[in-house]
């Protein structure tokens, strides 16, 4: 094995080993029971999981049908396992395709922009759709990466990415907003630095291929199970109040917790770099950093797409001195014998560390240590036993669990925010903080069993209100009402 091939070995092994983790967070489980529902009865078109919004139109399922059928066979097929495996594979191959579009620089550069950014984008690592649109966003980069380098046919390329991308996660509007960056940034180059002719040109061997593109990316987004509708499904989630205001993926980054600093570190990096830069940054690289990295700073979830673009553009831009201290770590592209043994004995060290990492997340006791830490696995299993009657009032957070562990009760409220909007999510958070009027929207839902954290207000309030204690552990409490 030569030495480079064992440093890209040995980078993408670090990649998958730091993907390689307990990967279940609390919107999982209502991923994997309507992955169930996918399989068993056809994509729904409809919500069956609350009885607040029971029966109103679901568009989710139809933009990510193919990723959640996905997740459930990989739970049944190998449980806590095959999930886990699940993201590091998708992770692994988003960077697969960062490394493809990397442009200045060697494998020690390479190497360790795609570790940072791999570093970076570890917060939004988890088993859910949105995994596929961490991919997807990456294999669109590059294509555009390749039209930009003269190789403008690979636009067409676009629409059966959306297609598939628009079946599996509705993030399929990242797609809209790179080809939108690159065409004007190549526009912008054409008018200000090309004579008329040239431009007309240029139009002829880039621009309608762009527009091509375009148009059969907006085509590939009609087909899925819902159809044409589905067009307006981004707009109509980003413009919900709620996200920003209580969902902690939607608001900025908190740049004190240390998981945020690789970030930070990385984008540091990549403004130095443009700022030290040989020539003036192109309108590229200062679309998709004032862009992207803008859309990370207002949202700490927009942090992943940014780990995909920021290497791109910190490769084109790194200072001459930077490329010449890594020249000097020359290194023989045919190994010799003693060589080529001590490489591959690298490789299987790096195996094995690999394999230790695999033994502490993929067995089945150290997930359920884990779930049980956070969720109301407890809770639920009482409630399993013990059958309390009546609708339930219960934890955000916990909703998507507890459609998964308690199929045979209908959630108040959970992680589908599309499906609730700010009305019903408003009302479940006046109702938990137990602001004036709970007491009557709880009678208006009929709900007679109410599953919270202990220290919420409606928790601490609910013994003086009448309501009798059925269960208590350190994670939970279960309220039952006549």
């Amino acid at each position: 094995m030569s030495f480079r091939r064992l440093v890209i070995a040995l980078t993408f092994i670090a990649v998958f080993a730091m993907a390689l983790r307990i990967s279940t967070d609390t919107d999982t489980w209502w991923h994997l029971r309507t992955g169930e529902a996918i399989l068993h009865g056809g994509v729904p078109m409809t919500d069956s999981f609350s009885h607040t919004r029971s029966g109103a139109a679901w568009l989710y399922p139809s933009a990510a049908w193919l990723s959640e059928a996905q997740l459930y066979l990989a739970h049944a097929w190998a449980g806590f396992a095959g999930l886990n495996l699940w993201v590091a594979a998708l992770v692994t191959l988003a960077f697969a395709f960062v490394y493809k579009s990397l442009s200045r620089g060697g494998i020690f550069l390479h190497s360790a922009i795609v570790l940072l950014a791999a570093a970076s984008s570890a917060v939004y690592w988890a088993a859910r759709p949105y995994l596929w649109s961490f991919v997807f966003s990456a294999v669109c980069l590059w294509l555009l990466e390749a039209a930009r380098r003269g190789q403008p046919r690979r636009l067409l390329w676009l629409p059966l990415l959306m297609l598939a991308w628009a079946n599996s996660h509705p993030g399929f509007a990242v797609g809209f907003i790179l080809l939108g960056l690159y065409v004007l940034a190549q526009a912008a180059e054409w008018l200000l630095a090309a004579p008329r002719a040239s431009v007309n040109e240029a139009w002829h061997s880039w621009g309608k291929l762009a527009a091509l593109a375009g148009l059969g990316m907006l085509l590939a987004v009609c087909i899925n199970p819902s159809g044409p509708v589905m067009l307006r499904y981004p707009f109509d989630t980003v413009e919900m109040d709620v996200l920003r205001g209580y969902i902690q993926e939607w608001q900025s980054p908190n740049f004190h917790e240390a998981r945020i600093w690789p970030f930070a570190a990385l984008f540091g990096l990549t403004l130095l770099a443009m700022l030290f830069a040989a020539r003036r940054p192109a309108l590229y690289d200062v679309l998709l950093v004032g862009v992207l990295g803008g859309m990370s700073l207002l949202a700490a979830r927009n942090i992943a797409l940014f780990a995909l673009a920021a290497p791109i553009v910190l490769s084109r831009n790194l200072p001459n001195r930077v490329l010449q201290l890594e020249k000097r770590l020359r290194y023989r592209r045919r190994p010799t014998r003693a060589q080529a043994v001590l490489h591959a004995s690298m490789l299987a060290l790096a195996l094995v560390a690999l394999a230790a990492k695999a033994a502490t997340v993929l067995p089945a006791a150290a997930n359920e240590r884990a779930l049980g830490a956070g969720l109301p696995v407890a809770a639920a299993e009482y409630m399993k036993a013990h059958q309390p009657q009546g609708e339930l009032f219960n934890s955000y957070n916990w909703g998507g669990y507890l459609i998964w562990a308690l199929p045979e009760y209908r959630v108040y409220a959970d992680g589908r925010t599309d499906l609730y909007g700010d009305e019903l999510l408003g009302e479940w958070l006046q109702i938990a903080n137990a602001e004036p009027g709970w007491e009557a929207l709880l009678a208006q839902r009929q709900v007679k069993l109410v599953l919270l954290e202990p220290g919420l207000a409606l928790s601490k309030l609910l013994p003086a209100a009448g309501w009798q204690l059925l269960y208590e552990d350190e994670h939970s409490v279960l309220f039952g009402h006549e």
